[in-house]
């Protein structure tokens, strides 16, 4: 079991963004999507403040959201990078299994990256994400570089939305190759 401390908050302000967006979203009737829970067990309460301060990873997660866009099945995964190089260790091999094996579900699989240094949000096509992961497998480097995005897929705030990813998402359907 895996053990987490000072690192639990992390994200949680894109997190808070995401989930935000996807309340609107569920609102205005485009998506129903909903954050994944993961299972844990506390070992250690802060009795003051009642916050968990240590507790233990029950069992893999696989993404941070799943749902459905216009009778769309979507997951993704929400990713906070301080610079402006993001490292593959920040996702596990049974996620990337799990979204393959959605994606080959005909289900649509990407990431939502926050670089926190640019305050730039990009969605991120999971096979624009393979090429990178694949690249890791075969001795290449362990990480990659904003640059080497396609930053086309920068997300702009708008339409009273934080994080509105449902364009990109849309496009992200339209240059898919033909199965």
């Amino acid at each position: 079991m895996a053990a987490w401390k000072t690192r639990g908050l992390r994200g949680s302000f894109l997190e808070d963004l995401i989930n935000r967006t996807n309340e609107k979203y569920r609102e205005r009737g485009l998506a129903l999507i909903q954050k994944v829970p993961t299972p844990i067990t506390p070992m250690r309460i802060d009795r003051e403040t009642r916050h968990i301060t240590l507790a233990y990873f029950n069992q893999k997660s696989t993404v941070d959201y799943i749902g459905v866009v216009q009778g769309i099945p979507v997951c993704f995964d929400a990713k906070e990078c301080a610079g402006t190089t993001f490292s593959l260790q920040n996702v596990h091999p049974h996620q990337v299994q799990f979204m393959r094996e959605f994606e080959q579900q005909d289900g649509v699989a990407f990431f939502l990256l926050y670089y926190s240094k640019e305050e730039r949000y990009i969605y991120l096509p999971f096979r624009h994400f393979m090429v990178f992961w694949e690249r890791a497998q075969e001795g290449g480097r362990r990480s990659f570089r904003m640059e080497e995005l396609d930053l086309s897929y920068t997300i702009h705030a708008g339409s009273g939305l934080f994080i509105p990813y449902l364009d990109l998402l849309n496009r992200d359907l339209q240059e898919r190759p033909d199965p």
